[in-house]
């Protein structure tokens, strides 16, 4: 074997790569690559750097095994995180374990096609003693709501839940918790909240002289609070959100599927498309994290993840979040370990991470940041203070870090942090950039998930069941004196006839949503209900998630 050939052992469990002819380690280095020297199967990272060299007879991995004990990439903006992203993915991919990215640019689809040679790509592998070889992985392309190239991903209001709604609407504390009660209202009475709009209709009757009746045994709803969340509905509408409400909702054990050849598939959910609303696709991610956590079974210590989820722009989810939000993630990212799932989030510092969170991190991978201002010599030194001790100057080394290498320390097959190790990072076999837009239509519309998810259902939920002609079995509707008006006695025929059709007049005459709940007749006999099967069947997580049985 020439100097600069290297075996793999990824794959193969063996101890790091090592390059015929080099010089030896310095003592330091010996020591701190010793850490690195796992049994089991690994993810190569890269090589130590020390001294100023790049030493490719120390190679620095992270045990398979340990990737469900969640990580952070962290590093300022054009460090490379991106790129780490896709080196360990792919490396999962072909170890069988299914990968979760979030595309916030809109450049990480080239993960499903071969790598392009080049000089840079050769120098690194030289430098770094990596084999490099093209290769794509196995992938499947999602799109919120469907705005963008891939397979919609949508949610129903109902499994949604108030908490994660609530952060998206940007509720304070005491609208989250009648959110919350609007919800637990609707799961009893058997209302199913598909899209937007059942929710509105739920709330217009809860704040109606009936729906006040109806909630004075478990807490009431104040009309101001009613008006606030109505409006923030109709505002967050009027940014074009409704598209990611509804149904076919997405099943997220979609996400851990296998390859017909035993590679785990990478799903990358695009999200250009909504890089506006930054609060929205943060906190969609945390339902599929939170309804994989619903829904997963227990396995314990598994010998490799049975996911592996990357969390980008991780500062988003934390930004304005309440106590209670917080709460919940930190409990979801502790338990769902358990599951099988790890979770690395991607953001530039650590303090963008509360401390309950950052604790949960056992893999970490800091690119480099900048110090130009006094805010930022802060972040910095707050960083250096989350790693363990080491024989490096931390502040000079991550201020001094090129593109494509980090400080490095995961935890070893025993759980032991290891030493920490500045890293020349390996070059990703995938194309580093995003794939051809005819290339990513075409697997997208070949995917076998495309039919099952592609076209919008729109069936009958709360608000048809509010607004639609009284159910057949349900008692007569009261005669329109005895409604429940808001003052006024006019009919509400054109109301149900536009709530069947799925239309609204916008004539003069047109009643109003309370006034169109208020005279179905359906709500006669839900007053009198104490719950359906399908309110049964819903149990809430510590999210306030919600899956029926399939």
């Amino acid at each position: 074997m020439s100097d600069g050939e290297t075996v793999s052992s990824a794959a193969t469990g063996t101890a790091p790569e090592r390059v015929a002819g080099a010089p030896a380690l310095p003592l330091e280095a010996l020591e701190i690559a010793a850490g690195y020297a796992f049994a089991g199967p690994a993810l190569e990272l890269g090589a130590l750097l020390w001294d100023g060299s790049c030493l490719p007879d120390a190679q620095i991995r992270v045990p398979l095994s340990m990737l469900n004990r969640h990580g952070l990439v962290a590093g300022a903006t054009g460090t490379g995180k991106t790129k780490t992203l896709q080196l360990i993915a792919e490396q999962l991919a072909a170890q069988g374990v299914p990968v979760f990215l979030a595309d916030i640019k809109g450049d990480v689809s080239g993960i499903s096609a071969p790598g392009e040679p080049g000089t840079k790509v050769r120098e690194r592998a030289r430098e770094v003693g990596q084999e490099w070889t093209p290769g794509g992985c196995p992938a499947e392309f999602y799109a919120l709501g469907g705005l963008g190239h891939g397979i919609p991903v949508r949610a129903t209001v109902t499994a949604f839940g108030p908490v994660l709604l609530s952060k998206v609407l940007q509720l304070n504390r005491t609208q989250e918790q009648s959110l919350g009660l609007i919800f637990h209202y609707a799961d009893q009475k058997g209302l199913e909240l598909v899209d937007l709009k059942d929710l509105r209709a739920v709330v217009a009757f809860l704040t109606s002289d009936e729906g006040k009746r109806e909630l004075k045994g478990i807490g009431g709803l104040s009309t101001a609070t009613a008006g606030v969340i109505l409006r923030s509905l109709t505002a967050f509408e009027a940014q074009g959100m409704s598209p990611f409400f509804g149904e076919p909702e997405f099943d997220t054990s979609e996400l851990t599927r296998l390859a017909p050849d035993g590679r785990g598939v990478v799903s990358v959910l695009e999200l250009p498309a909504v890089q506006g609303k930054p609060q929205l696709f943060s906190t969609f991610l945390m339902w599929l994290l939170a309804d994989l956590f619903h829904d997963l079974p227990e396995v314990g210590d598994a010998d490799r993840p049975k996911l592996v989820f990357f969390f980008d722009e991780a500062h988003l989810l934390f930004n304005d979040a309440s106590k209670a939000f917080l709460d919940s993630i930190t409990q979801t990212v502790r338990l769902i370990r358990s599951k099988g799932v790890g979770v690395f989030f991607v953001t530039q510092t650590p303090k963008d991470v509360p401390a309950d969170v950052l604790a949960q991190l056992g893999n970490r991978v800091q690119h480099a940041l900048r110090a130009f201002t006094p805010d930022d010599q802060k972040a910095l030194k707050a960083t250096v203070k989350t790693f363990p001790d080491s024989p490096y100057d931390l502040e000079e080394v991550l201020m001094g870090l090129g593109t494509g290498e980090a400080v490095v320390t995961v935890l070893s097959e025993k759980g032991a942090p290891t030493p920490v190790a500045a890293t020349r990072l390996r070059a990703p076999r995938s194309l580093m950039g995003p794939v051809e837009a005819g290339a990513l239509d075409r697997a997208v519309r070949e995917s076998p998930l495309y039919g099952r998810y592609a076209q919008a259902v729109d069936r009958e939920s709360a608000y048809e069941r509010l607004t639609g002609p009284p159910d057949s079995e349900a008692p007569a509707s009261p005669s329109p004196s005895s409604r429940p008006r808001g003052g006024t006695e006019a009919g509400t025929g054109a109301g149900r006839e536009a709530g069947h059709s799925g239309g609204r007049s916008r004539s003069e005459e047109e009643p109003s949503v309370v006034e169109q709940v208020v005279g179905s007749g359906l709500f006669k006999s839900l007053a009198r209900s104490v719950g359906t099967q399908i309110g049964r069947e819903i149990t809430r997580s510590i999210f306030g998630t919600a899956r029926k049985r399939r």
